[in-house]
């Protein structure tokens, strides 16, 4: 219930006059029926801008940081998330990132729709960069399509670290379904993954205009903390212009 209130009562109706969303491809989402949304990570905003502009409801795979917080923030940002339906999981990777399928196969199999970032973290630049293969797993594990979903403009608004954010038109982009049911049998093929999760982010740096890099966001956090241009170790990276629509011109 209180997703329902922060969207349409408390939080929605303000960032729709500050911020103006605007959306393309609302189509593309299903009336019902599980799907997920694979979206860029650029701030912590995007977790308030895709669901005010989706009407359904998305639940996504939130990281536990968010629900083991200390004093009154943390009580303050365990409240939220929880009461706004998002589900904590373990980043960490091994065992952890198994649990974290686990629990996001679930959400499908309830007929939800799962929000989550390839990425796996907020971009540390803007860029794009390598997508985890836990989104395919969990596509091709529960056979729903994929929507790729760009979010513009929340970079500019709200980076990381910054805690108030820029007044600045925002975005969202969905793009059409991606059926990867051609592979079905092949969820455990580790090279069939990697392409599977290669393409769901070729069309996420088509729709967004992001450049792309293939590493890892994690590292690429790792190289600019140490002072390091994060593209060095990588190949050279692609980036494709993404026009606004005609009525974020007007």
């Amino acid at each position: 219930m209180l997703y329902w209130i922060l969207k349409h009562v408390l939080v929605g109706p303000w960032l729709r006059v500050l911020f103006r969303p605007w959306v393309e491809g609302l189509e593309h989402v299903p009336d019902k029926g599980p799907a997920i949304l694979a979206s860029n990570h650029l701030s912590f905003s995007d977790s308030f801008f895709l669901p005010l502009v989706v009407p359904r409801h998305i639940t996504f795979l939130a990281k536990s940081d968010y629900f083991t917080g200390r004093g009154i923030k943390g009580r303050l940002t365990r409240w939220f998330f929880a009461g706004v339906g998002q589900v904590p999981v373990d980043r960490s990777g091994g065992r952890a990132s198994e649990a974290a399928i686990r629990t996001g196969l679930r959400i499908l199999g309830e007929g939800s729709l799962l929000g989550i970032y390839p990425e796996g973290t907020r971009s540390p630049n803007g860029t794009l960069y390598r997508g985890k293969t836990g989104v395919a797993r969990m596509a091709m594990d529960a056979q729903v399509p994929v929507l790729p979903v760009a979010m513009i403009n929340t970079y500019e608004i709200q980076p990381p670290g910054q805690l108030r954010p820029s007044l600045r038109r925002v975005g969202v982009r969905i793009g059409r379904p991606l059926d990867f049911s051609r592979y079905e049998g092949l969820e455990n093929d580790r090279f069939i993954l990697r392409s599977v999760t290669d393409e769901i982010m070729y069309e996420l740096m088509t729709l967004s205009g992001q450049e792309y890099v293939d590493m890892y966001a994690t590292r690429a956090k790792e190289l600019i903390a140490d002072g390091e241009p994060a593209d060095s170790r990588s190949m050279l990276p692609v980036s494709v212009p993404a026009a606004e629509p005609e009525e974020s011109r007007q």
